[in-house]
């Protein structure tokens, strides 16, 4: 993360997927607890950078809130283009799932 919130930008968290939102609140909470911990040593130099970091996290928990809520919208998955042997074996999978009727 960027000092300044850049890279956290909300119209950014639109296209992030929910794994990666969460990820990167995970990093966000991090960061705060490393910057606690700075403080409380003397060892912080940028001040601002703790509200900054709080503001991150606060913003990915409202979005990840009103995806929960359907306000707004979940980035449709993007699907990695798939191999000739991958669709083969997924058809046959497929066909030994679905159930086979019986000839009376």
């Amino acid at each position: 993360m960027a000092i300044g919130t850049k890279e956290l930008a909300p119209a950014e968290l639109d296209t992030f997927e929910d794994q990666r939102l969460v990820e990167e609140l995970r990093k966000a909470k991090e960061e705060l607890f490393n910057l606690r911990f700075q403080s409380a040593t003397g060892q912080l130099e940028s001040h601002g950078r703790i509200r900054a970091v709080k503001r991150d996290i606060a913003r990915l928990y409202t979005v990840i809130r009103e995806r929960e809520l359907g306000i707004r919208a979940t980035p449709a998955p993007v699907e990695a283009p798939a191999k000739k042997a991958s669709k083969a074996k997924a058809k046959k999978a497929e066909e030994a799932d679905a159930p086979k009727e019986e000839a009376e």
